[in-house]
Parts: C-alpha cells; sequence; structure tokens
C-alpha cells in the first residue's frame, strides 16, 4: 500500500522534518496513488513556525495504530499507562472506532498528530468506509489532539457542550507542555480542533443499522465529559470517566464524578472501554476499584478537613492507602487531593 505526505519541519536551518499523511490518496500501488494526486491535489494549509520542504509524494504506508477489536466492529487501541515522554511520544490513552454499515465513528484521537495519522491507517486496515465522525470524550490533550487529519477528510468533529470553550482556554498550555515533553519531531503539525457538533444533553449518531448514543455529563472527570455507546455490542465507551490501573485524575468534581458513575450503573451497559488502562472492563464490575478509590480520597479529605489540616499538610496523606493499588500514584494523587479540599472545604 502507498500513500500520499508531505515533509513538515520547523521553519529554522536545520530543525527536524516529519513525513505528514495527506490522507484519502491511499492506493494500493505507487502510480496510483501518484495519479490521485495529480487528478485532485490536496490543499495544504500553511503551518506557523512550520515549512512545508517539498510537494506531496507518494510513499509506502506509514506507522499503523496497533488496535483489536474487542466486540463486534468496535475497535480499540491500548494507550501505555506512562506520563508522555520522548519514548512513547504521548501514547498514553486509550482511542477506538465503531464500524457500521455507510461510516466509520472515532472515539478519541491522542496527542498528537502522529497518532490520528496512525488511526486512520488503522481504520483503513480495516474498512473503505468514510469516518463520517470524531466524537471527543473530554478536552484532555491526550485524547483530542490527534483530530486534525479527520478533519481533513470531511469528519465531524462532536463533542461535550462545554468542550470548545474548555479546550479553547488550555490549548495553548497543552500544545506547549506536550512538545516539550514527547519532542518536535513527534509533535510536529499538532494543532488543536474544537468540535462543531456539541451534544448538551443526549445525541445519536447513526453509522448504517448501527446507533450510537451519545450523553453529555455534569462536571465529574472534568466539566466537559461526554459517553458513547454502540446499540447492536451495548459497548460504551467512557473516555477518562473510567480509569483502570492508572490512577484516577480529578479535574472536575469529586462528588459529581461519584454520581455519575452511580448513574452510569443504571444504563444497562455490560462493559465499558476506560479512558487509560483496560481497555475493556466489564460494567459496572470493572469500576470497583476506581468508586473505592473516589471514596477514599472524599472520607480521608474531610477526615483532614475537620482535623483543621491546612491544604499543603493534607496532601501528604490524603488516600495514601491507595498508594500500592494504583500506577503513577505520585504523579496524580496529590492533584485529586488538592482539588478535592478545595472542593469539599468550602461546602
Amino acid at each position: 500500500m502507498f500513500e500520499a505526505v508531505i515533509a513538515l519541519c520547523v521553519a529554522a536551518e536545520g530543525g527536524p522534518c516529519r513525513d505528514q499523511l495527506l490522507p484519502g490518496y491511499e492506493a494500493s500501488e505507487q502510480v496510483v496513488c501518484e495519479a490521485m494526486l495529480a487528478e485532485n491535489p490536496p490543499e495544504i494549509q500553511p503551518v506557523e513556525g512550520l515549512t512545508f520542504a517539498a510537494a506531496p509524494v507518494c510513499k509506502p504506508l506509514g506507522e499503523v495504530l496497533e488496535v483489536s477489536e474487542v466486540a463486534l466492529g468496535v475497535f480499540a487501541h491500548l494507550g501505555l499507562v506512562e506520563e508522555p515522554n520522548g519514548d512513547n511520544r504521548g501514547d498514553v490513552s486509550n482511542l477506538g472506532f465503531v464500524i457500521g454499515e455507510t461510516g466509520v465513528a472515532v472515539i478519541d484521537t491522542g496527542t498528537a498528530r502522529w497518532m490520528g495519522e496512525a488511526l486512520w491507517r488503522a481504520i483503513r486496515a480495516e474498512t473503505d468506509l468514510p469516518v463520517t465522525h470524531v466524537i471527543l470524550t473530554h478536552m484532555h490533550p491526550d485524547h483530542v489532539l490527534g483530530t486534525e487529519p479527520f478533519a481533513e477528510i470531511g469528519a465531524q468533529i462532536v463533542g461535550h457542550a462545554k468542550l470548545p470553550r474548555a479546550l479553547a482556554d488550555r490549548q495553548a498550555n497543552y500544545i506547549e507542555s506536550l512538545e516539550r515533553l514527547i519532542g518536535p519531531p513527534a509533535f510536529l503539525g499538532t494543532r488543536a480542533v474544537l468540535p462543531e457538533v456539541l451534544v448538551e444533553d443526549v445525541a445519536q449518531i447513526d453509522l448504517g443499522a448501527r446507533i450510537l448514543n451519545l450523553r453529555a455529563w455534569p462536571a465529574a472527570h472534568t466539566g466537559n465529559d461526554l459517553t458513547v455507546r454502540d446499540s447492536v455490542t451495548g459497548t460504551m465507551f467512557a473516555g477518562d470517566l473510567v480509569f483502570d490501573r492508572h490512577t484516577p485524575a480529578l479535574d472536575g468534581d469529586l462528588m459529581g464524578w461519584q454520581q455519575v458513575l452511580a448513574d452510569m450503573t443504571a444504563l444497562g451497559v455490560t462493559q465499558v472501554i476506560a479512558g487509560h488502562g483496560g481497555p475493556l472492563l466489564a460494567w459496572p464490575e470493572g469500576g470497583a476499584a476506581q468508586l473505592r478509590y473516589l471514596e477514599v480520597l472524599e472520607a480521608d479529605t474531610r477526615a483532614a478537613i475537620d482535623a483543621g489540616q491546612r491544604i499543603g499538610d493534607a496532601v501528604e496523606v490524603i488516600a495514601e492507602s491507595e498508594a500500592d493499588k494504583w500506577e503513577l500514584f505520585e504523579s496524580y494523587n496529590p492533584r485529586n487531593a488538592t482539588v478535592a479540599f478545595t472542593e469539599l472545604e468550602w461546602e
């Protein structure tokens, strides 16, 4: 297989370059790919601070993201339970897609453009159907910054009604931080894409004999969490409302998160795809460890407040009994304790 790419480079002399995928020009033979480029030249959008080194060319297929079919027509990619770094290039979150009879929907796109491109290739390995929708489960950059390749081929970008503002407010910091963490070569060409289809409460997407049920939740993991439930298999993409192995990350409302998880048990869902870990968990059994952690986080925080502890001292001990049960605990638990303390002290 061959695909069209264009060399994208840092404008400064001697800066790194990366072959950027031009989606939609895949062909079994190089000459066919080249003919497609000649007949329908792509519109190349300029990227601030970067330059395109040459005209588009056709090359053998690039990196394909590893996915597994976790339910009939439902595919998931398992990200590493790690912090983003130069070695993993930001591959630290779970992504997926669902194939219907007439189209494909992507759920989350990863930390950088290269991940969206690699996910595109994984989809093309399974089906030639068009990717009609990209559904973003929340604002965090490891779930949304690989979206642009799908926007370029005309997919509708869908998210919680509060996602555009939240992402717009944070995207500059996200991009600066991740470029530093994973390095410019892997991050080249990455830009945030804001959703154009917004979900206030519930919505449906018809992929052809397959309905995806979308639900926007009150503040929980973040203030803009969205779940996606497949009508055929009953599988729900939970985004970061559900963590497995990876310490849960609280960036919204502790009490709200506990309530949302309780409400999710009443939906008749039997399995969920977690945002980290898993990826496929029986439900609600697969959420038991996370519920326990959040309950301990609440109880310890209330105890610290009642004892008159200062926040700086309290975060050192809150939920410490959970330390040996989660990965990345030292990175995330102090943040969670800080958010929980701030929320509960003003109840």
